[in-house]
């Protein structure tokens, strides 16, 4: 095959698979944040108490979003070159 087709092909490989790890670490942490407040509801906390929590959460699903949307639009970027 053409290296400079073999080097494009490594380098999506790679991106997916970097797109992917971040993925599952962000969802990961926002999933623990997120049982833990639904935890300490549970045991009798209340929004007050978990609001910088619950904002923590709110952020970090925000920036996951924002991440993965710029990780596919760049990895479909580099699929059409």
């Amino acid at each position: 095959m053409n290296p400079i087709v073999d080097d494009l092909t490594a380098t999506i490989t790679k991106a997916t698979t970097v797109e992917k790890g971040a993925e599952e670490f962000i969802n990961g942490v926002a999933g623990k944040i997120q049982a833990g407040i639904d935890a300490a509801l549970a045991n009798g906390a209340t929004q007050e108490q978990l609001a910088p929590f619950t904002d923590l959460n709110a952020a970090l699903n925000t920036e996951s979003d924002a991440l993965q949307a710029a990780i596919t639009a760049n990895v479909a970027a580099l699929k059409r070159k």
